[in-house]
C-alpha cells in the first residue's frame, strides 16, 4: 500500500505492517484514504482532528448558504391606493433581501367574474416593483385567487453581502476623525488645578 506522511509527504509504497509501525511511533492514526486505487492509499494523520474539522466546514457551508424565500402579498381587488403603498413598499423590501415575492389577489363573490381587472392591477405592481424584480410567473388563476410570482435581481447573497458592507460601513468612523474625546479636552493647568 502507499503511504502518505502526517505533513503530506510521500513515503511510498510499504507493507501494512510497516505503515501500522509509523503510525504508532508517530503517536497518530492510519486512515485509508483510498480504497479503489491500485495500491491503496493510506494516510498517517489524527483521525479525531481530521473529523472535527470537516465537521466545521460542513457548519460553515451551511451557514453560508442560501435559502429563497417565497415572501406573500395579498390584495383585494378594491384596494385602496395607500394600501396599495403600502404592500408594494413590503414587497420591495422583500426583493431587496433576494427573496422572491408571491403577489396574490382574494377575490370575493362577484369579482370573480372580472379576472381581467386583477390582471390590470397585477400588472400594475409588476411595473412598479420593475426595478426590484422581474416577473417570473405570469398572474394565474388558482381557485379563487389570481397569482403571480416575481423573483428578485439580486440573489440572497449578494443581498446579503451588500447589507453586511452597509453595516461595516455604518460602525466605521468617519474619514480622519481618529482623536479621541478625552484628547479634545486640555488637561488642567497647575493654576486650575490648585484653585480646585
Amino acid at each position: 500500500m502507499r503511504l502518505v506522511g502526517p505533513n503530506g509527504e510521500q513515503v511510498g509504497v510499504v507493507r501494512i505492517e510497516d505503515a501500522l509501525k509509523l503510525a504508532q511511533e508517530a503517536d497518530l492514526d492510519l486512515v485509508e484514504v483510498s480504497p479503489d486505487s491500485k495500491p491503496p492509499v493510506v494516510k498517517i494523520m489524527d483521525y479525531g482532528k481530521f473529523k472535527y474539522e470537516q465537521a466545521q466546514k460542513l457548519k460553515e457551508a451551511r451557514r453560508n448558504q442560501t435559502n429563497t424565500i417565497l415572501k406573500e402579498v395579498r390584495f383585494r381587488l378594491k384596494i385602496d391606493k395607500h394600501d396599495y403603498e403600502t404592500k408594494m413598499k413590503r414587497a420591495i423590501g422583500f426583493l431587496k433581501t433576494g427573496d422572491k415575492v408571491k403577489a396574490m389577489i382574494l377575490f370575493r363573490g362577484r369579482e370573480q367574474s372580472r379576472p381581467e381587472q386583477g390582471v390590470r392591477l397585477l400588472q400594475k405592481f409588476a411595473e412598479d416593483v420593475v426595478e426590484f424584480g422581474t416577473v417570473e410567473s405570469t398572474p394565474t388563476i388558482d381557485g379563487r385567487n389570481m397569482v403571480m410570482v416575481i423573483g428578485p435581481l439580486k440573489n440572497k447573497a449578494d443581498a446579503k453581502a451588500e447589507a453586511n458592507a452597509k453595516k461595516d460601513a455604518l460602525k466605521r468612523p468617519k474619514g480622519g476623525d481618529t482623536t479621541s474625546p478625552e484628547a479634545e479636552t486640555p488637561a488642567p493647568t497647575e493654576e486650575e488645578s490648585s484653585n480646585a
